[in-house]
C-alpha cells in the first residue's frame, strides 16, 4: 500500500518530469519534483513555521505563566492554552507535519536511492514513457548517483541559515527558557546530522535536501517579514492609542 500511495506517484512524477520540462536531466527533474512537493505542501508548511516563530516569541509569557501557576499544574495549562488561542498558535502543528511529511519522505528517498531498474521501471503508470536511459549528471557536471561533498556542504548550510532565521532575536536580561535553548541548539544539531546523513547518500538526495532548505529559507525569510510588519502595526496601533 505504501508503494502504491507514495512511491509510485513519486517515481512517476520524477520520470514524466525526466522525460518532459527537465529535458533528460535527472539533477532538473529532482529540482522541480521538489518544488511541486512543497507547493502542494505549503499551507501545511508555512503554518506550521509560523506557529513555531510565535510560540518562540511566546516564550516570555509562557515562562510567565509556568512561574505564576507552578504549583497547579491545571490552571498552568489553561491559562497555556488561552495564550496560544489569544494568538491563534497550535502549539501541536509541528508533529502534524512531521506526521505527515515523513511518509513522502520516505518514499522520496527510496525514489532515488533505487536503481532504475526493469523491476522498478515496470511500475510506470501506462500514459507515462519509459526512458531508454537515465542521464544521471546534473547539468553535464555533477554524477548524482555518486557522494558529493560539495552537494552535502551546501545543504548543511541552507539548514543551517533555515534554523538561524526561525529563531526570535535574543533579549538582553532574560535566561532563556529550556526550549529556546534547545531551539539554538537545534541550529547547529540540525546541519552536522546533515552532514552525517548524507555523506553516505547518493548526490541525488543531497539536491533534494537542498532544494527543501533553500525553499524554506524563502518561506521563512517572508515569515519573519510578515510576523515583523503585522508587529509593528501593532505596536503603532497602541502608540496611537495612548497619545489619544
Amino acid at each position: 500500500m505504501f508503494q502504491t500511495i507514495f512511491f509510485d506517484p513519486l517515481f512517476n512524477g520524477l520520470v514524466a518530469l525526466y522525460n518532459t520540462v527537465a529535458f533528460h536531466d535527472l539533477g532538473l527533474a529532482i529540482i522541480f519534483l521538489t518544488l511541486i512537493i512543497r507547493i502542494i505542501f505549503l499551507p501545511l508548511f508555512y503554518k506550521s513555521a509560523k506557529n513555531q516563530i510565535l510560540i518562540q516569541r511566546l516564550q516570555p509569557e509562557i515562562q510567565k505563566i509556568q512561574h505564576d501557576h507552578k504549583d497547579n499544574k491545571e490552571k498552568q495549562a489553561q491559562a497555556m492554552m488561552e495564550l496560544y488561542k489569544k494568538h491563534q498558535v497550535n502549539p501541536f502543528s509541528g508533529f502534524l507535519m512531521l506526521l505527515v511529511q515523513l511518509p513522502v519522505l520516505i518514499a522520496i528517498y527510496q525514489v532515488f536511492l533505487q536503481e532504475f531498474s526493469p523491476a522498478v521501471m515496470d511500475r510506470l503508470y501506462s500514459f507515462v514513457t519509459s526512458p531508454t536511459e537515465f542521464n544521471a549528471l546534473f547539468l553535464g557536471l555533477l554524477d548524482l548517483e555518486k557522494r558529493s561533498i560539495l552537494m552535502v556542504g551546501l545543504a548543511a548550510i541552507m539548514q543551517y541559515l533555515q534554523g538561524k532565521l526561525s529563531l526570535p532575536a535574543a533579549e538582553k536580561g532574560r535566561e532563556p527558557s529550556p526550549a529556546e535553548k534547545i531551539g539554538r541548539q537545534m541550529v547547529f544539531i540540525g546541519p552536522v546530522l546533515t552532514i552525517v546523513i548524507l555523506s553516505n547518500l547518493p548526490a541525488a538526495v543531497g539536491l533534494y535536501w537542498l532544494i527543501t532548505s533553500v525553499f524554506s529559507v524563502v518561506q521563512q525569510i517572508y515569515i519573519n517579514k510578515t510576523l515583523n510588519i503585522s508587529q509593528e502595526k501593532k505596536e503603532h496601533g497602541l502608540t496611537q492609542t495612548k497619545t489619544e
